[in-house]
Parts: C-alpha cells; structure tokens; sequence
C-alpha cells in the first residue's frame, strides 16, 4: 500500500480523525483498495479464463476499421476469377489448359513470382499435359491444403519441389474471423511454409535478401524479426497457438493491390507495368464458388461481408514484403505483467474518481472522459502498431467505479441515519437533513468551522421550579420535567429550529443555523418560526397543567425570551469533547429577556421580544409594548414587547 495510504490508514486506527471519520465516510481509503483489487482480480481471472475475449476481438476489429486507409500496395497484383468470367469460360472448374494460358501470359511479362491460389492435384481435361509445362517455371508457386487430419489433406500438383508449394489453410478465430496468419507449420517431422510467405521469400530472393532463424527459434528476414505471436498476446487468451503465427495487418479490402480479372488476362490486355518485377496472384472472388473468409472488415452497414480467399493471401503477403523493406506492419504486444497493470491502474482510476467526486454528473461525466482517454490512447498505440487490452480496462475502471459508488451510496445512506438519528432529536427533520447535505462544506479538520450568523435565539425558564424540586421527589421531578421538555423539543423541531441545549428546566434554541441565512427574507423567515414555536408551545401549556394537576402533579407557568441579531456558532471543546455552540450578544439578551422583570407574569406563557424580533413582525403580532427596559449587565436600554398573539386577518 502506498505510504500516503498508509499513513490515512493509522490515523483513522488510531481514533486521530475520528469525527472527520465520522461526516467523511469515504476518506478511508481502505474500502476502495479492497474493491480495487477485487474487481482487478476477478477481471483478471475471467480474462485468463478467456471470458473477455469475444470483446477485446471486437474492439479490435473496430479499431481496424477506424484506421485511416492506406493505398494498394504496388509490389501485388491480383488476377480474380469472378463470377463474370466463369460465365464467359461456362465451365467450373477453369480447364488445366484455360489456367496454363493464364500462366503463360503472365510469365510473358516477367513477374518475380506467380501465386497460384487453387487446388490443383487432379487433372482437369483439356490441356493437363500443357498446365504441367507450365507447373515447371520456377517462378510458379502452387498450393497445398494441410487440414484438421490426414484424410482432410489435399497434396500439390505432382513433381514440383517443396521449395515451391505454400498451404493456403488460414486460421480461424473462435468466433469465425481471420485474423492471424500461419507463417509455418509442422507435422514433427516436417516444416511446411504457407502460400503468403513462399511468394514473400520468392519476391526477397530476387533482392538478394536471405533468411534465417534466430537462436532463439525466431524468423529473420534480413533485419527484421517476425516475433511469434503467443497464447495470450493483445487481447488473446488461451487461443491455439501452434506453429509459428503473426497478427494480420489488415487493408481495406479495396485497397490491398491492384486486380486485374481472368478476362483481362487470357484477351491480353493487361498493363505490363502492372505485371513486370511484382507478386502475382491468381485466386477466385466468384461468390458463386465461396471461398470466402469473415474478416474484421465483414462487419458492416450492409452486413456480413467476406473477403475472398486470395484477397486475404495477398494481405499476408504484403504485410510481410512492408515489415522487411518498409519497416512497419508487424504487430507488438505487452508482456503479461504489463497489461496486468495497464489493467490495475485504469481500476485504480475508476475507483478514484468515484472516491473523490460526489457528483453523479461530474462522476458519469469523468468516468466517460476517462474511457474516452482510455480509447484514444489506446488507438493511438494500436497506429503504432501496438495492441494491447481495451475492453478488459475499461471494464476494470466502470466495475471499480460502479461497486465504489454502490459503496459509498451504501454506507452513505446507513450513516446518514444515523446522523439523522442523532440531529433529528434536537433539530427538524429539514434542518437534520440540510446540515447532513453540507457536511463537506461544514467540516474543517474534523470540526465545525466558527461562523457569523443572524439567527433568532429562544430561551425558556420556569417559574418556580426550585420551589417545586424542593417539595417532590427526584425521580417524579425528572420524569415530570422530561415531559414538559419533551413537549417542547416537539415544537422546536417542526418550527425547523435547532435545540442547543438543555439548561436544567429550560432550553435554549436557535433559528438560522447550521445553515447561514443570508438574505433579509430568510432572516425574517427564522424569526416568524421563533414566535410561531413559542406560541405553539404557549398554546399546549395549559392542556399539560391540566393533565398533569388530574394526576396530582404540579402545573408549570414559563418565561420565554426572544431575540434576533448576530451570533457565532460552530465547534466549542476539543477532541475528546465537542459541542456545538452559539455564543454571542444575542444570546445574552435573549436570556435577559425571558428574566427581565419576573413578577409581571400575567399568564401562563410569558413571551418577551426585543425590537429586532419586531421589526421583522411587526404586521403580523398583537403585542404590549414595555417600552425601553434596562437589562442585567447591559448599559442600553432595550425595548420590550409582549406577545399577545397573532393579529386576525
């Protein structure tokens, strides 16, 4: 684990960060590496288990087609059977001696090799004995078929030297596309050269450009060496690698060389240019005769698309001739464990962002960003000739995010009720659930930052209530004194105001915080709910007198003082203890008010407001005005007013 991880870790073991902990339930990073590595781990058993492997394929393909296009290459041609021309020849198979005659006429114009991409091991009359003179231009390359087995085995064409046949078997990937090309096969006896490599080998001796194998048992052609491409290379996992494979370096199929057809050929009217020096393949692309391959180019607007077989061989061809004389066109790839943290990191992203960001738009909006950069890098390398995994990646990163995000809205939603719990039985609901959506605003190095607030204080005290602790039992007092409190609290928390605290027989309360009420409206707002609590509690008070003197208890009268003006709130104490405080002036003359002038108590609730909470209510309240008062410990006369109650509109 990282040192900077390390260190949060003890911390928070240590108890050191405990009420940070407590508002930041993601600030330990322990649960996110746990979901990091299992998700990474699972992805990684599945991708060697082969499972993501259909994807990583697709998004090969994809970037295939997402390649720009690159021009024919001008050492090919390729000489096409088509559908057209067997109707014009009106025979299937073409005749030994129609095939010679095309021989013939290419062999005229002086090309370094001719590929002959048909199975010819019989006889097909007329003109057998012509096609043999032909088979013996050492420039003329037949095919052989090696098959799954023995019996599925087609041989070349008879007396032509080793040296000269290629097979022309292609390697299917699981899910039915070419994409790999089979340099070199062997039975364990034998080495058998493909068609595509026979044809690149004919082409480099005539440059006088050798071949050899390398002590590590790798192909070498001049400087150039062909690495063999492995079980678990890019986004392969567990694929049949045996014999000595490359990755196809696909172009487009329009663009893989030049075509001439069958036609052209036999009537003589081929450019010599295109001829003369080049690689000359001669293959069907007749529909009609299938034989044809899905490529990473099939898939398209119109659907399946196959790639004729000669097409493919010509592609092979040409990414062999381009890895030697142009230096490109070979394929790259990460050992195992770089792709396992190329994997790692992009789950570590993931998971990251859904740390750090609390937004769910900034969260789909990064997480998009991130597989966007994810994609493009990925592409970008892929130019170069680099492949390495895509899919597995990204899915790391969203898996990662996803179960962190799930996490965190998990235990999010736990300690919010719990937090609710708590700050629902000394505030509102509303204000529980505003001070529970700025808490990452609120905190400060695990407190409650001190803030300048105007709030509306409320404080209550009862009358007599020494004398009535001093004529009954404890326990009955508490039990008594809890009703009336809780009574009380009741009130305050559904006038959306906090209860500060408790001062034996009384409460304090404050309107306007945790949340700063700025604008003139809102602080008006707080001092309405301030008097509408007080009234609603003077409105229950005599209801409980008369319960509680049915059972033989003692009625309660109240003072309650009410101001509104500047106070400081937030964390009071220290890290064993905190608090939360409201100190200031405001408070004072609150408290001075509910005590000013105790034996003018002409009712059951007495509510005393200053001229500040009037100003505010002043259109809405029926009040005694007192006139300007001196208060205990202030030098300024304050002036008074009793609430009467609510004027009727």
């Amino acid at each position: 684990m990282p040192k900077f991880f390390k260190r949060i870790y003890h911390k928070l073991a240590e108890g050191r960060w405990k009420n940070l902990t407590n508002f930041f339930p993601y600030a330990d990073l322990q649960p996110v590496a746990i979901i990091w590595i299992v998700v990474t781990g699972t992805l990684l058993v599945v991708r060697h288990l082969g499972g993501l492997q259909p994807l990583e394929l697709n998004a090969y393909d994809l970037m295939v087609k997402l390649r720009p296009d690159r021009a024919p290459d001008p050492r090919l041609l390729v000489v096409t059977i088509t559908d057209q021309d067997i109707n014009t020849i009106e025979k299937w198979p073409i005749s030994d001696r129609t095939l010679a005659k095309a021989i013939a006429e290419i062999a005229r114009l002086e090309p370094t090799a001719i590929g002959i991409d048909m199975l010819r091991n019989v006889p097909y009359e007329p003109g057998n004995a012509e096609l043999v003179t032909q088979w013996k231009n050492p420039k003329v390359i037949p095919i052989t078929l090696i098959g799954n087995s023995e019996y599925d085995r087609v041989p070349p064409p008879r007396n032509i030297p080793d040296k000269r046949i290629g097979f022309n078997d292609l390697v299917v990937d699981p899910d039915g596309i070419v994409r790999r090309n089979l340099m070199f096969a062997g039975d364990g006896k034998t080495t058998l050269t493909s068609f595509s490599m026979r044809l690149a080998l004919a082409y480099f001796n005539s440059k006088n450009i050798d071949d050899k194998i390398t002590e590590k048992n790798e192909i070498q052609v001049d400087k150039t060496v062909f690495l063999k491409l492995q079980s678990h290379s890019g986004g392969y996992q567990n694929i049949a690698d045996q014999g000595y494979q490359i990755l196809l370096n696909y172009r487009s199929p329009k663009n893989i060389a030049k075509t001439v057809t069958l036609t052209q050929v036999l009537e003589g009217k081929v450019d010599p240019k295109l001829v003369k020096g080049k690689i000359v393949l001669i293959g069907v692309t007749a529909l009609s005769v299938n034989d044809l391959f899905f490529t990473p180019y099939s898939a398209t607007g119109n659907g399946n698309q196959p790639m004729p077989g000669v097409l493919i061989h010509a592609t092979a061809t040409s990414q062999i001739l381009s890895a030697v004389l142009d230096g490109k066109g070979l394929f790259w790839y990460w050992d195992e464990w770089q792709e396992i943290l190329w994997i790692a990191v992009w789950s570590a992203v993931g998971g990251c962002l859904a740390w750090r960001l609390e937004k769910s738009l900034n969260l789909m909006g990064s997480a998009i960003a991130a597989c966007g950069s994810l994609f493009g890098l990925t592409f970008f390398l892929f130019m170069q000739q680099g492949w390495i995994p895509v899919i597995t990646p990204a899915l790391a990163l969203l898996i990662t995010a996803g179960v962190a995000v799930t996490y965190k809205y998990e235990q999010s939603r736990q300690q919010q009720g719990i937090v609710m719990k708590l700050l629902g039985q000394q505030t509102s609901p509303a204000i529980a659930n505003a001070l529970w959506k700025e808490r990452v605003h609120l905190l400060e190095s695990g407190l409650l930052p001190g803030q300048k607030v105007t709030a509306t204080i409320i404080l209550t005290d009862l009358q007599g209530f020494s004398t009535i602790s001093e004529k009954l039992p404890p326990e009955v007092v508490m039990s008594w004194l809890n009703e009336y409190l809780s009574a009380m609290a009741q009130e305050v928390q559904e006038h959306q105001g906090v209860i500060n605290k408790f001062t034996g027989d009384g409460m304090l309360a404050v309107f306007g915080v945790p949340i700063p009420r700025t604008t003139p409206e809102e602080i008006a707002e707080d001092a309405r709910l301030a008097v509408s609590c007080a009234l609603a509690i003077s409105s229950r008070l005599p209801e409980m007198n008369q319960n509680w003197l049915t059972r033989g208890l003692p009625a309660a009268k109240m003072r309650v003082g009410i101001f509104t003006g500047p106070v400081m709130v937030g964390s009071l104490g220290g890290t064993t203890r905190l608090e939360y405080g409201v100190i200031g002036d405001s408070v004072n003359i609150a408290s001075r008010l509910e005590s000013c002038e105790k034996d003018r108590q002409e009712d059951t609730c007495r509510i005393l407001i200053a001229e500040e909470t009037f100003l505010h209510l002043a259109d809405q309240l029926e009040v005694e005005s007192w006139g300007p008062l001196p208060l205990k410990g202030r030098e300024q006369k304050v002036n008074v007013y009793r609430i009467l109650g609510r004027k009727n509109k």
